[in-house]
């Protein structure tokens, strides 16, 4: 039976390029992805599959009832792009001004709805049931993994695999983990008051600049030097404001950054100690502060069982000439959140394009992919959904 899948698969590449461009094309930026929802929506129907949309907010769900008993298996892809002008000289370039597809949401989302549409034409010979969850809002926390969850996305689902395609890592390799592969990512936005004043007389002020850049060095000190070597953490400032004239002390500044944990005690750590800090500085440098810390998603985890095998469905397919582990990756998924609920994987599968001088790093504004990748997803995620019934 998956021999005749992965023909299906292939004959309908094509199609699958197609959708991948177009949605590339139309991109649209989380809790706002009403187009391309509908767009899922209507390929469901023409196939006159059950779907259920506004799951969670934009999110839909997806159907197919196979002819014999089984599990139920769920596989989730997602379609939110993001705030970023597409620089790239291709045919199928983002039309909207500042957002694309930098991640590579669009080429999930074509490539569940291709597989989709192939076990659809499978399914009176398969057992089980299929649940293909296409989810909205994964780039911006809170998510939208979660109320679609409250919603009832996995609902009698046994299992749920899902995939990010990974343009770094060589087309043709599958890179897996046990246990937690994608960090926990929260942010967090500490503003300073001080008192402003002319340039030319420091001794008549509070400067908030000196004291954040003293904090911006301070905080690096957490993971450098209060958390155990053993235990990966990062602590990033993504951005420093304090805009002035230049002859202006500035009177506040604004810093906003993100924490990326695996560890639940270690998030909980520096969260308390970036807080220590900050009021330290600041009652050094008698200014006053407003401290706010978000959580996000939390640590991606996998399943040990269902990771092992993942593994063995990715030795079926033809086009996988590598399966290795995974490093830990201190980006975050909110696919957290479904591994909560339920037994699974998330895995990684190669994208990187051909071409050495088109490879850029995800949310890069000339970000693309190899398109065959797509392919080798979608019978990746085929073998582990049709060979399920038998684990």
């Amino acid at each position: 039976m998956l021999r005749s899948l992965n023909k299906i698969l292939e004959d309908y590449f094509s199609e699958m390029v197609s959708i991948r461009r177009y949605l590339h094309q139309h991109p649209e930026l989380s809790f706002q992805e009403t187009k391309t929802a509908r767009y899922i929506v209507d390929f469901y129907k023409q196939l006159g599959v059950e779907v259920r949309e506004q799951v969670g907010g934009n999110g839909v769900v997806a159907k197919i009832k196979g002819g014999k008993p089984g599990k139920t298996v769920a596989l989730r892809a997602d379609f939110d792009a993001l705030p970023i002008q597409d620089e790239k000289d291709v045919p199928y370039k983002s039309t909207v001004p500042g957002v694309m597809h930098a991640c590579g949401h669009d080429a999930h989302t074509a490539t569940l709805l291709v597989l989709a549409k192939a076990i659809n034409e499978l399914k009176e010979a398969l057992p089980g049931e299929y649940v293909f969850i296409h989810q909205h809002a994964e780039e911006y926390a809170p998510g939208g993994a979660k109320p679609m969850i409250e919603d009832g996305c996995l609902d009698g689902v046994d299992v749920i695999f899902g995939t990010h395609l990974w343009a770094l890592t060589p087309t043709g390799t599958i890179e897996y983990r046990v246990g937690p592969i994608m960090a926990a990512a929260d942010r967090f936005v500490i503003k300073l008051q001080g008192k402003g004043g002319h340039g030319a007389q420091p001794h008549k002020t509070k400067d908030t600049i000196v004291t954040a850049a003293q904090l911006v060095i301070a905080l690096q000190q957490i993971v450098s030097r209060r958390v155990n070597p053993v235990d990966s953490a990062v602590v990033t400032v993504g951005s420093f404001v304090a805009d002035n004239a230049f002859n202006v002390i500035a009177d506040s500044a604004t810093l906003v950054g993100t924490v990326r944990t695996f560890n639940e005690e270690v998030r909980d750590f520096i969260e308390a100690e970036m807080e220590k800090i900050t009021k330290g500085i600041c009652l050094a440098s008698d200014c006053s502060y407003e401290y706010e810390y978000f959580r996000g998603y939390p640590a991606v985890v996998n399943h040990e069982e269902e990771t092992m095998y993942l593994i063995e469905a990715a030795k079926q397919v033809a086009e996988v000439k590598n399966i290795s582990e995974a490093e830990l990756n201190m980006t975050g998924e909110d696919f957290a959140y479904y591994l909560q609920h339920v037994k699974g994987t998330f895995f990684f599968t190669g994208a990187m394009p051909v071409d050495p001088n088109a490879v850029y790093p995800h949310h890069h504004p000339k970000f693309d992919i190899d398109e065959k990748s797509m392919l080798i997803a979608a019978k990746t995620l085929g073998a582990a959904a049709l060979g399920y019934h038998e684990n």
